[in-house]
Order: structure tokens, then sequence, then C-alpha cells
């Protein structure tokens, strides 16, 4: 055995603070770290959905959920279910790779209510045929609505795949050109 060879434990104990927002026709589960918003699921989303991806990126946590901690939030994020806010001032926690991050950044520089392609945002971040991997960097993103993933269409101008459904990006799109669409989903009347 090389005793200059350090070995690390599995893990530390990662913290995952969690609430559920319900109001205003939505219902969804966000958790932050200590160091900001890591995840913002689907509307009507189960817990099991949230314990997926926590335990796929931080295998050694426990769970608090945490009305304060995650107040400010799910403050946020009502406010723009609201039609009240068109940006984020909490911090985010966006564990992904490089790749991903990188991405995820692009998103995040779509002004309110546009929308552009997979392939625009490929050749924003200087990778014009890596749309396939843009596509999957964008299915990969934990944190639904603060990295606007639903405002990426098809190059057809059609509704494509999100982690949320396609009812939940039709709604957000909807919501940031000021138009109403009723609540579907199993806790609501259509």
């Amino acid at each position: 055995m090389n005793m200059n060879m350090i070995t690390a434990s599995k893990t530390d104990l990662v913290t995952l603070y969690w609430d559920r927002l319900d109001g205003d026709g939505w219902s969804l589960y966000a958790a932050a770290t200590a160091q900001g918003l890591g995840y913002v699921g689907s509307h009507d989303g189960s817990f099991d959905e949230l314990e997926a991806w926590a335990a796929q990126r931080y295998p050694n946590h426990e769970w608090v959920r945490d009305e304060v901690t995650m107040l400010p939030y799910l403050t946020e994020i009502a406010e723009y279910l609201q039609g009240t806010r068109e940006e984020f001032t909490i911090p985010m926690d966006d564990r992904g790779t490089p790749f991903q991050r990188e991405v995820w950044q692009a998103l995040c520089s779509i002004p309110y209510g546009q929308t552009t392609t997979y392939s625009e945002i490929a050749h924003q971040i200087g990778r014009p045929a890596a749309v396939r991997a843009v596509g999957a960097a964008i299915g990969a993103n934990p944190v639904l609505i603060m990295v606007p993933c639903h405002r990426v269409i098809g190059k057809n101008g059609a509704l494509t795949g999100y982690r949320g459904g396609l009812d939940m990006k039709q709604r957000l799109l909807a919501l940031e050109a000021g138009q109403s669409i009723p609540v579907r989903g199993p806790h609501h009347a259509s």
C-alpha cells in the first residue's frame, strides 16, 4: 500500500433542505444545499422524483424540511409563477459537468418571454456540432424554471421534450407571453 496515497471517504454528509410550493395552480418540490437552490421539480411531481435527483448527486445526504431556509427560494419561484418576477436573485448550487454548466449558463441568458433552439445554444457555446449533447445537458437541468430550459424549442418551432412535461413547458411559455393556460394534472380539474 502506498502511504503517500490519500484516500477520501465516500462523501461527506450533505444536508438537503426541501419544501413544497403549493398555490396559484402550481405544486412542486424544491431543494437546496447550503450553497443554493439545487433542484426544482416538475408540476405535481412526486417526492420520489426529488429523491432520485438527490441519490444521483448526493449519495450521502440527509433531508431536512425547512420552511425558513427554503422561503427565499420558494418566494422567488412563486413570484415568477404569479407573473411578477422575470429574473432570479437567489443563489444556485448548479452541480453538473463543466459542459452541462456551460449549457445551463447559456440557458440563463435567454431573455424572459423569448425562445431559442438547441442548435442556437450549441452555436452560442461555440460547439455547433454538439446539438445532441446540448439537448442531453438541457434534459439534465435539475433546476427547472430558474434555469429556463422551457425556453428552448425545436428548430421548426415545435415544443420538444421537457423534464417537467410538455404541459408544464407550455404553461411556462404562456405565462411569459402574458397568456393563461388551464391547469392540467391529477390534482386539478381542467
